[in-house]
């Protein structure tokens, strides 16, 4: 499904990812966690056909998904990014991602829509930041792609609305099993919706593992908690640049 062969990445002087390889088996949800700085958005940006490593190789579908027409559809990248100012309401946002994406539940989009009371004629300038963070989690669950990426894409959410999201994650993930990376800081929050769990730090694979055998390996250390694990591995939890 999806795989990384040593795959380097540098901007200009800095080296971003440094020899990551690992393969992701199809429908799972996997975390993909890392202090700042660590690579987790570069690493999502790769697998989402943005960018293109500066070695080794990306492969989604068993092909390189860089401007390629048959993966990108397939792929939805769910970021926490400024839509303040394009002027779109938020039922033009929807439309505008509808558009592009061919699997696009437009029935769940709707039930998504008065589950997260979102105001269809507001401006997208004009919502909170947790209001238009729900509009990204309606983007992501509706768009059925094959693929989901979320890199912090619930920031602004409220602790009840972070709940709702994670709700609808798992009971949409059970009946319409996909896959899913999940870029997060909240780790206690959002630890149960992991299959896997990938830790970064600082561009190298610190932990690649299926969660329930992790969990099972430190259920007698002095760092029990996926948490704890990823302090101990990590020094600390910050936000993402």
């Amino acid at each position: 499904m999806i795989e990384c062969k040593n795959v380097t990445l540098r901007y200009k002087n800095q080296l971003a990812l440094d020899g990551v390889s690992f393969t992701l088996k199809e429908n799972t949800i996997c975390g993909v966690l890392g202090r700042n700085g660590a690579g987790k958005t570069s690493l999502l940006a790769l697998l989402a056909a943005y960018r293109r490593p500066t070695s080794g190789e990306v492969r989604v579908f068993g092909e390189d998904p860089y401007e390629n027409p048959a993966i990108m559809p397939k792929i939805a990248f769910i970021a926490d990014k400024n839509e303040e100012n394009n002027g779109f309401t938020v039922r033009d946002t929807l439309k505008l991602a509808a558009a592009f994406r061919p699997h696009w539940d437009e029935i769940y989009a709707q039930k998504l829509v008065k589950r997260f009371e979102l105001p269809l004629k507001k401006t997208m300038e004009n919502l909170s930041h947790g209001q238009r963070a729900a509009v990204r989690a309606v983007v992501g669950l509706s768009s059925r792609c094959e693929v989901t990426i979320y890199d912090e894409a619930y920031l602004g959410m409220d602790a009840a609305f972070r709940k709702r999201f994670v709700s609808e994650i798992l009971d949409d993930f059970t009946q319409n099993p996909r896959t899913v990376l999940f870029s997060t800081h909240y780790i206690n929050d959002m630890s149960n919706l992991f299959g896997e769990v990938l830790i970064l730090d600082k561009g190298k694979i610190a932990v690649f593992d299926n969660c329930d055998v992790l969990r099972q390996k430190r259920l007698d250390s002095e760092s029990p908690t996926l948490q704890d694990l990823f302090i101990e591995l990590t020094g600390g939890i910050n936000s993402e640049r």
